[in-house]
């Protein structure tokens, strides 16, 4: 298992890159469209957030569930932003 610190780093670095992914988008966006992928650059802040509270907490018992159930949720967390992402570029096109 990886240290608690290594973790936080890593779910930064990956919330920064889907950050910035959202932030592309936005600058090559129309103005009618910010509003919208300002709420993903919201949501991405929020998942960050809400996993490093979770990494910060440990649940005592049952860690290699709780890592388990913690990978699972910062996964499909990213990949509902990524699909919502792709949605909106589709329809800049």
């Amino acid at each position: 298992m990886a240290k608690r610190r290594d973790l936080k780093k890593n779910v930064n670095y990956i919330a920064d890159i889907m950050a910035s992914f959202c932030m592309i988008e936005v600058m090559n966006a129309d103005s009618a469209k910010h509003d919208s992928l300002n709420e993903l650059v919201a949501e991405v802040a929020s998942l960050r957030s809400d996993i490093i509270s979770r990494i910060s907490h440990t649940e005592p018992g049952n860690v290699k569930g709780f890592y388990k159930k913690l990978k699972s949720d910062f996964n499909s967390g990213l990949e509902e932003i990524f699909n919502k992402l792709n949605d909106k570029k589709s329809s800049l096109i």
